[in-house]
C-alpha cells in the first residue's frame, strides 16, 4: 500500500467512508452516490486485516472503527438496495465469500478484535451467542449489551474510548441506529467520569425520555441511574424533573420504578430547588400510585411522598390537600400483603397525620390502632363520609384479599355515618353484594354479615316501635304452625 503516510490516510478515509452510510449521501468525484461504498470499505479493511502485520490505523483509531464496523453489520442486516446485492455477488466471486452481507460485516469485526489479541472476548460471546443475536434487527441491542458487558470485562481502558466516541455521536445527531448505541453506553458508563461527562449523558437521555419507543426511554432512564452514585448530578438532572414526572404516568412497571428512583435520587439532593407547582403535581402524581399493581411501585411511591413530606413542612398549606388525600390508601395498605409495603404506609401514614397536626389522629396511628383512626375519620367530618366510601369502593375490586377485607369492615363502619343517605347506602349495598360470590370465601362471609348490619340498620330510622310492633305482627301471624309443631300457644301458658 505505499509508504505508510500514505497507507494511513487512505484507512482515514475508509473509516470516513464507513461511518457515512446510510445517514449520509457518499459520493464519488462525478457526483455519482451509491450505496456500496461502506460495503466496500468493509472489504477493504477486512483485506487489510489480513496482512501479517498490525495496520497503522488499528492502535489510535481502534475506538472510531470498531463502531463503525460494529454498525455497519446492523446496516447490512436491513433490506439492501439493488445495486447493494448486485456489488456483493461480484465481491463474492472475486473473493471467494460465501456469507451475507451482515455476517461478513461480523467477521471483519471479529477479525479486527483478534488483531488487538482479544480472542477470549471472542470466544466468550460466541459461548453466550452473541454474534448470532447481533445479526437479528429484533434483539440486537440486546446483543450488544452483551457484547458491552463482556468488553468491560476484558478491556476496560478500551471501553472508556469507545463509550466517549458513542457518546460524542449521540450528542450530535439522532441516528436511527440509536437504539443499540444507547443499550452499548449505558453499560459502559462506569468507564466514563461523570463529572466529565455528566452533562452530555444527561443532554443524550433528555432527548430519549419522551420518545415513542418504550425501549428507548427504558435506556435512558438506565442511563440516568448509572450516574446516581454522583451527588453532585441531581443538579444536573434537574432539567428533568418535568419529562421525568410524565413518565409516572407510564403504564410500565419498570419505567415507573425506574423513573421514582431517579426523582428520589433528584429530589433527595435539591429538594429545596422544588418549586411548590411543581411539589403539588408530584405529590398528585405519586397518589395514582400507590394501588399501582407492581409492588416495588408502590413501595417506591410511598416513600417518595414521605421524603416530600419531611423536606417541605415549610410549605404545609399548599401540600395539605393531597396529603390530606394520601390517609385513606396509606390506612388500607397497611394491610398490604408485601410486608416492606406496608410497614412504609404505617410510617408515611404516621408522617401525614404529623404534617398535617393532628395529635388526636397521630397519637391512634402510632399506637397502631388503625380502625379507631379510620372511625375517627369518618366521625370528624361526616360530610366527607361520602367521599371516603367512594374512595374505598377501588379496594373491593384489589387482587390482595386483606384489603378487600379491610374495605368491607371500613363500608361497615362508612354505612353507619351515611344513614338518611339513600344514595351512598345504596351504593354500598350494591358494591358489598358483588362481593359475596368472592373467591375468597372468608371476604364473602365478611361482605354478607355486613350487608345484613347495614340493611337492619336502614329499617330502624322509620320507627323503632312500628318495627317492633311489625314483628310481632308476623310472630301472631305464625301462631298456628307452632301449636302444630308441638308449641303450646302464650295464652295456654298463661292460664296453666
Amino acid at each position: 500500500m505505499g509508504s505508510d503516510r500514505t497507507a494511513e490516510l487512505a484507512q482515514l478515509i475508509l473509516l470516513d467512508v464507513l461511518g457515512s452510510w446510510p445517514e449520509h449521501s457518499t459520493c464519488t468525484s462525478d457526483g455519482n452516490k451509491t450505496g456500496v461504498f461502506a460495503l466496500a470499505a468493509t472489504v477493504v479493511m477486512w483485506k487489510i486485516l489480513q496482512e501479517p502485520r498490525v495496520p497503522r490505523v488499528v492502535r489510535p483509531y481502534f475506538p472510531r472503527l470498531f463502531v463503525r464496523l460494529l454498525f455497519q453489520v446492523f446496516f447490512s442486516t436491513e433490506e439492501m438496495p439493488e445495486e447493494v446485492e448486485t456489488f456483493w455477488k461480484e465481491c463474492q466471486e472475486e473473493h471467494g465469500l460465501a456469507t451475507s452481507p451482515n455476517r461478513f460485516a461480523l467477521q471483519t469485526l471479529k477479525s479486527l478484535l483478534c488483531r488487538k489479541q482479544y480472542e477470549d472476548l471472542v470466544v466468550s460471546v460466541e459461548r453466550k451467542r452473541g454474534w448470532d443475536t447481533l445479526l437479528c434487527a429484533d434483539t440486537r441491542h440486546y446483543a450488544v449489551g452483551l457484547l458491552a458487558r463482556e468488553m468491560r470485562r476484558a478491556c476496560p481502558r478500551l471501553c472508556s474510548s469507545i463509550a466517549l466516541h458513542l457518546l460524542r455521536l449521540l450528542s450530535t445527531q439522532e441516528p436511527h441506529w440509536d437504539l443499540p448505541a444507547l443499550a452499548f453506553l449505558v453499560e459502559l458508563l462506569e468507564c466514563l467520569d461523570s463529572s466529565e461527562c455528566g452533562d452530555s449523558v444527561v443532554q443524550v437521555s433528555s432527548r430519549y425520555l419522551q420518545s415513542e419507543c418504550r425501549e428507548r426511554r427504558r435506556l435512558a432512564l438506565r442511563t440516568l441511574l448509572e450516574l446516581i452514585d454522583d451527588p453532585s448530578m441531581a443538579e444536573r438532572m434537574w432539567s428533568l424533573t418535568k419529562s421525568l414526572m410524565d413518565l409516572l404516568r407510564d403504564n410500565d412497571a419498570e419505567i415507573a420504578g425506574m423513573t421514582l428512583i431517579t426523582l428520589s435520587f433528584i429530589f433527595l439532593h435539591k429538594h429545596m430547588l422544588m418549586s411548590t407547582p411543581i411539589a403539588l403535581q408530584l405529590a398528585e402524581a405519586l397518589l395514582q400510585l400507590f394501588d399501582h399493581d407492581n409492588s416495588q411501585v408502590r413501595l417506591l411511591s410511598i416513600k417518595l411522598l414521605q421524603d416530600m413530606m419531611e423536606y417541605l413542612e415549610d410549605r404545609e398549606k399548599p401540600l395539605e390537600s393531597p396529603v390530606q388525600q394520601s390517609l385513606l390508601p396509606l390506612f388500607f395498605h397497611c394491610n398490604d400483603e408485601n410486608q416492606h409495603v406496608a410497614e412504609a404506609s404505617w410510617e408515611t401514614l404516621l408522617g401525614a397525620v404529623k404534617f398535617l397536626k393532628r395529635r388526636d389522629l397521630k397519637k391512634l396511628v402510632k399506637e397502631q390502632k388503625l380502625w379507631k383512626f379510620s372511625k375517627r375519620l369518618l366521625a370528624e367530618d361526616r360530610s366527607r363520609a361520602a367521599e371516603h366510601l367512594r374512595r374505598a369502593l377501588h379496594y373491593l375490586e384489589s387482587p390482595q384479599e386483606p384489603l378487600r377485607e379491610a374495605a368491607i369492615r371500613f363500608m361497615g363502619m362508612a354505612g353507619r355515618h351515611l344513614r338518611g343517605q339513600q344514595r351512598e347506602l345504596q351504593l354500598i349495598c350494591t358494591a358489598l353484594e358483588d362481593k359475596t360470590n368472592d373467591i375468597s370465601l372468608a371476604v364473602g362471609s365478611l361482605a354478607i354479615q355486613t350487608l345484613c348490619i347495614l340493611k337492619s340498620g336502614e329499617r330502624a330510622p322509620t320507627s323503632r316501635f312500628q318495627w317492633l310492633r311489625n314483628h310481632l305482627r308476623r310472630a301472631w301471624q305464625t301462631r298456628p304452625r307452632l301449636s302444630q309443631l308441638g308449641c303450646l300457644p302464650c295464652q295456654s301458658s298463661v292460664e296453666s
